[in-house]
């Protein structure tokens, strides 16, 4: 019997230092990476606010990291394409992508048989990057001066409201607004902000629902009203613009950024992007630009971030309806 003990733990001894050495010849491999540039996948064109806010990201991530984070502008189809891009990149740790309520939340949600990629299961979540409010707007000089007041002629009125697209993240929390205070506004698509503001200050729609922080400084300048945002409290950067819950219109939905990679790319790799991650949020330059323009950084790691992804995913699935399908489906 005294033999087969002997036996066993030198099996034992020898399996432990099999492992070691495997584990000491990983190691390495790890401790390389990244050991060549990291590319971001952004699916807006530069200068807009989601290129800006993945560009300071990629800047605060290459100074932690150590190794050069490039932004890779792939514009088209609402960001799905820069989606679309990344779920089929190698899961390697070099691809990764903007993520955005847009195309990993609206579009999932609305028309999932017409994006090719599938949520969450093409995509390996690291982390949340920031919430920003979206906001209802009118011009400077408008008659309505509060968001009760617009709502509240809004049911004995025909009031209309505009937005950059059918289906969109800002037009779906419109929605969400309208059906929670039970009125009915007529919804007007644009191609950008641009000539939806052109408008409403011309008169030709009543009021503009879209992300407030792109348009603070419109706001702090006088061009433009802005009568309440989403969310569940004030945001420090504009305390005087109520909640639509003060309102008692429950809208949750937000417009918020992560980082998202392949896949199948491999667990301590995400791990390691997702503590860097939250070690740029913490840095008061990305803190900072972040709060500037009345959004939130948002430290939400990889399955928290899943989570969120797959929590707003319902969210707008709850607000549709057979007529907003419909007009969704003819765009």
């Amino acid at each position: 019997m005294k033999p087969l003990a002997l036996n066993a733990l030198g099996r034992r001894t020898m399996l432990a230092l099999t492992l070691s050495l495997g584990l000491g010849a990983a190691a390495p491999a790890f401790a390389a990476y990244p050991d060549q540039p990291i590319k971001l996948v952004i699916g807006f064109p530069p200068g807009g606010g989601g290129d800006l806010y993945g560009r300071l990201i990629a800047n605060a991530l290459s100074k932690t990291l150590g190794q050069t984070v490039v932004a890779d502008n792939r514009t088209g189809a609402g960001g799905n394409i820069a989606a679309d891009l990344v779920a089929k990149a190698k899961p390697d740790g070099y691809t990764l992508l903007l993520a955005m309520s847009g195309n990993l939340a609206v579009a999932p949600a609305t028309r999932p048989q017409s994006i090719p990629y599938k949520v969450p299961e093409d995509f390996a979540p690291i982390g949340m990057i920031l919430e920003a409010p979206h906001g209802l707007f009118v011009a400077h000089g408008s008659r309505f001066k509060t968001a009760r007041e617009l709502l509240d002629a809004a049911k004995t009125q025909k009031l209309s409201f505009a937005s950059t697209g059918a289906g969109a993240a800002a037009h779906m929390g419109m929605e969400m607004v309208v059906k929670e205070a039970g009125v009915e506004m007529l919804h007007v698509a644009y191609r950008g902000s641009g000539p939806a503001i052109t408008d409403m200050l011309g008169g030709q729609v009543d009021s503009f629902f879209a992300t407030a922080s792109p348009l603070v400084n419109q706001v702090r300048q006088g061009q433009l009203r802005l009568l309440a945002i989403t969310g569940d409290k004030r945001n420090p950067a504009i305390p005087d613009v109520p909640t639509f819950k003060e309102l008692g219109v429950n809208v949750p939905v937000t417009q918020w950024y992560g980082l998202v990679a392949p896949a199948g790319t491999p667990e301590a790799v995400v791990r390691h992007l997702s503590e860097h991650l939250s070690r740029a949020l913490a840095t008061p330059e990305v803190r900072d630009a972040i709060r500037r323009d009345a959004a939130t950084e948002r430290n939400l790691p990889m399955d928290a971030f899943r989570s969120f992804i797959l929590e707003d995913i319902a969210r707008y699935k709850a607000a549709l309806t057979p007529a907003l399908l419909k007009e969704i489906a003819s765009k």
